[in-house]
């Protein structure tokens, strides 16, 4: 009989309000990055204090954040480490991500700090999950080309070792993430941060000694996609992760946006609360994405790629919570609404969903507003629904012909 472990819902913080956005809609733990020796360069990122204001925030809660440092390391990038490892073990982190063996050994060496082995490592097999784990990883992200037999089998080998992985978000087209386009094409290391994502750009392939001969790709108007996946969408296979012995379910997405954070944490917390499936895939659409795909884990023989490099939603973030009190909610407004447009509700409240009339809308002076149409400007109107800080207002979008 397999063990059935308790599940962890891992959310991606790319900076201070998406870590605050991602526990508001029921994250167990973050993952982040300081400003070196992480995968996501450009995705804002952590300074040193305020790594520690996270964890700080997060024990707080009785929640969890974790650091990555999965580069993978030249000599040149230890000196520094190791006066990073010092920020992190007095920042009390509850456990740093890596990739680079070299990396795992120093941080063993030179810290307390829990580790865990990052998906970049790619942890295929039983036996490279049994060394990690008797070298001191309290943790594996497992290679995302696993099935779910392959890490049942891993689980049962080793079921001492906690196993986490990917389910749900983008993608990418190289070998567990590890991929050298964007380094050859703009010398810009995606292995050290620094990805362009070259893989969404349009392609043309021609054949070798050939120009004119076009290998028959599928294309549209714009050029072709072949490197550009589909995006990860596990939310209907939840207790099959769970038998399989997945302990952390791990949400991509430290670029994309807090209303993206928010969509998806919020449909995986009520997923895993026993909420209706059918809702909550609906959900999912409305926060930007590819065409969702599982992956490896029931076919691995599926396409991956995805025939656009253009995500689509169904809905848009108009404005955040602030506060509610007799009927008037205060907003901190992120995109243009008008007066008498219906919107949507994010919450955590134990409805999913509820609509209301935008009516009377105010700023604070309590001039009338139209129109809000000023990024950040704070505002009230009328809401019949109790809704909470940190809730979010959208507005559904037509989908184009």
């Amino acid at each position: 009989m397999m063990k059935i472990t308790s599940t962890e819902l891992l959310a991606p913080a790319g900076n201070m309000e998406k870590m605050l956005t991602a526990f508001h809609f029921g994250a167990d733990a973050v993952y982040l990055a300081g400003q070196n020796f992480g995968l996501r360069a450009y995705a804002g990122n952590f300074t040193d204090e305020q790594i520690a204001e996270a964890v700080q925030y997060a024990h707080s809660l009785g929640k969890k954040v974790y650091v990555t440092i999965n580069i993978f390391a030249f000599n040149s990038d230890f000196d520094a480490l190791k006066d990073y490892l010092k920020v992190l073990e007095d920042a009390k982190v509850d456990a740093v991500l890596v990739s680079d063996a070299g990396v795992f050994d120093f941080v063993r060496k030179n810290s307390s700090l829990n580790l865990h082995i990052s998906t970049q490592a790619n942890t295929t097999n039983k036996y490279a999950v049994a060394f990690w784990h008797e070298m001191g990883a309290e943790r594996v992200v497992l290679a995302r080309e696993l099935s779910l037999e392959d890490i049942a089998e891993i689980h049962d080998y080793v079921p001492t070792c906690q196993l986490e992985t990917f389910i749900h978000g983008a993608m990418c087209i190289g070998y567990s993430g590890r991929c050298l386009m964007s380094n050859y094409l703009t010398a810009r290391d995606g292995n050290r941060g620094q990805c362009v994502q070259a893989c969404r750009w349009e392609w043309e392939i021609n054949e070798i000694g050939n120009r004119d001969h076009k290998l028959r790709l599928t294309e549209d108007g714009r050029g072709t996609y072949i490197f550009n996946s589909k995006d990860l969408n596990m939310i209907r296979h939840i207790d099959e992760l769970k038998k399989a012995g997945v302990e952390s379910f791990k949400i991509e997405g430290r670029m994309k946006s807090s209303f993206y954070v928010a969509t998806v944490v919020n449909a995986y917390r009520r997923a895993l609360n026993g909420e209706n499936i059918e809702l909550l895939e609906k959900e999912l659409e409305k926060a930007s994405h590819r065409t969702y795909t599982t992956g490896f884990f029931l076919d691995e023989k599926q396409r991956q790629y995805y025939p656009s490099s253009r995500a689509v939603e169904q809905s848009k973030f108009i404005a955040k919570v602030l506060d509610w009190k007799d009927g008037v909610v205060t907003v901190e407004q992120r995109n243009k609404f008008v007066e008498g447009q219906t919107l949507e509700i994010l919450s955590v409240g134990e409805s999913l969903c509820k609509t209301f009339t935008a009516d009377d809308i105010r700023d604070l002076e309590g001039n009338k507003v139209d129109v809000a149409n000023i990024v950040q400007q704070h505002l009230t109107f009328k809401c019949p629904h109790r809704v909470f800080a940190g809730d979010i207002l959208r507005l559904p979008v037509v989908a184009e012909n």
